[in-house]
């Protein structure tokens, strides 16, 4: 007798590609795939009628001129309602990012020597700054402040304010430029910085500077870490919803210059190997006028802290070492609470943005942990059906490495965050705007497309920002990347030997 023929292997018969696609898209319709029959069942049944018995359908519903005036009453106090209800869509017009002198320019083989020359008595702590740069995934080209650039360093408080005058002054410029926008036309005004925070203000000096309305509702934000550019986005949407036919500018920085460490204590010299020169100029507004030209929509803000404050405050914060020197102090916590921050706003963010087909996976596999008791792997959902563009803050590579393994991201999906990071270095706040710069330098954005912006900073905030790309948008023919996106992206090794 001869063997049964072998079952054929599912892997083959099967392609699991097309079964998921299938799923996803039958899940995700469910509602026209159910309307639509009911739809043509009506439609036979009217085309049934002849014109008599519609006539009589019509007289048997007593409709009189009561009736009608009180049904168009609802109606339109109905529509009423909700137009004033709902809130206000907010657009982002345009934005402009700091471009630093290349005279500024900190290579490798400057920082090294710079390093052996300020800590020559500290030959343990120079080699922890090189093992640092060697790995950290930033380039050649990434800049200092003019005031750290001296040896030994000079910050002082007249030198920081020449630093912040360079990088908020170029960016608002470039943003009036390119907007055509008038200074006494600007409504609000927030700026923020953290380590940074003067007498008078930073959002005075620009006021004075541009010679701003005297009503401006005008903002500082301080201490808020890498995170303060999204908090500044969540205040403006929250003014421009309480203030119609307004727009709000919004300045992201961060001034390296009076945070310059010149001790030996490995938490706080890590900064000094990552944190480079950067800022932003943003307007937003909510006219109807600015739709058209407007580049994107606010889909969503949102903002989780996490974390005990012993913890947060441990992880990044400024403080004096024993001889004296003030700097900035990051912990081997830090990726710890990051993570614990991330979970928090995936949790959030993910009801809102992901399809149905995902947060029905999530459910059952949240279900199944919870009442079966079984050790199964939580399941992810795939924020890239949710997604075309993925901004990730270039805190630093290890930050990159692990958002990408926990969000199961392409290399393409990481490309402007690490790209970022090698240009420019941890621009803090502002990293955001010079990733979405990149998308669009490469030409990449498209009408529709969907962004997600994700930032984390001290307290220990993770804050995300979802944009809709609200037209195609061309290649710019200015801004940072001009003279470099032609030979990126580079590839990035995982060590640099210096």
């Amino acid at each position: 007798m001869p063997p049964p023929p072998p079952l054929p292997e599912f892997n083959k018969s099967v392609n699991l590609k097309y079964v998921k696609l299938g799923y996803q898209y039958l899940v995700n319709n469910i509602l026209t795939f159910l309307l639509i029959p009911i739809t043509i069942s009506i439609l036979i049944q009217a085309l049934q009628l002849g014109p008599a018995e519609l006539l009589n359908l019509y007289k048997s519903l007593n409709f009189d001129f009561i009736h009608i005036m009180c049904s168009s009453f609802l109606i339109v106090y109905i529509a009423t309602f909700y137009l004033m209800s709902r809130p206000r869509t907010i657009y982002l017009v345009d934005y402009a990012c700091f471009k630093p002198p290349c005279s500024l320019r900190v290579p490798f083989a400057k920082a090294m020597e710079h390093g052996r020359i300020i800590l020559s008595s500290q030959p343990k702590a120079v080699s922890f700054q090189i093992k640092i740069i060697e790995r950290s995934g930033l380039g050649e080209e990434t800049c200092l402040p003019p005031a750290i650039h001296y040896l030994p360093p000079e910050p002082s408080m007249a030198a920081a304010r020449e630093e912040a005058q360079m990088v908020i002054f170029s960016a608002m410029d470039n943003l009036l430029k390119k907007t055509s926008l008038k200074p006494k036309d600007i409504d609000i005004l927030i700026v923020n910085c953290s380590l940074f925070s003067p007498t008078p203000s930073l959002s005075a000096m620009v006021v004075n500077k541009y010679k701003l309305r005297s009503n401006i509702k005008s903002f500082n934000l301080s201490g808020m870490g890498c995170s303060a550019g999204l908090i500044s986005i969540d205040l403006a949407r929250d003014l421009l919803q309480v203030h119609p036919n307004s727009n709000a500018v919004i300045v992201s920085t961060e001034i390296l210059t009076p945070n310059c460490y010149t001790g030996n204590q490995r938490s706080m010299l890590l900064p000094n190997c990552l944190f480079r020169m950067g800022g932003a100029a943003i307007l937003l507004s909510n006219r109807w006028s600015d739709s058209r030209r407007a580049k994107y929509r606010l889909v969503h803000v949102v903002r989780t802290h996490k974390g005990s404050e012993d913890k947060a405050y441990n992880c990044v914060h400024q403080e004096e070492d024993p001889e004296g020197h003030v700097g900035i102090s990051l912990s081997i916590d830090l990726m710890v609470i990051a993570a614990e921050a991330l979970k928090s706003n995936i949790t959030t963010i993910g009801p809102l943005v992901l399809p149905a087909s995902e947060q029905l996976l999530f459910l059952f596999s949240l279900l199944g942990r919870k009442i079966f008791k079984k050790k199964w792997k939580a399941y992810v959902p795939d924020f890239k059906q949710a997604f075309e563009h993925f901004c990730i803050h270039a805190g630093g590579r290890a930050v990159i490495d692990e958002l990408q393994k926990n969000l199961q991201l392409s290399a393409e999906h990481v490309e402007a965050s690490r790209m970022t990071l090698h240009r420019f270095g941890n621009t803090s706040s502002s990293s955001l705007w010079y990733e979405m710069g990149y998308i669009e330098a490469k030409g990449r954005m498209r009408k529709g497309d969907r962004v997600w912006q994700i930032a984390f900073g001290s307290g220990f905030k993770c804050n995300s920002a979802v944009w809709k790309c609200n037209r195609t948008i061309k290649k710019p023919v200015d801004g940072p990347w001009i003279d470099c996106i032609d030979r990126y992206p580079v590839h990035i090794p995982d060590v640099i030997k210096l």
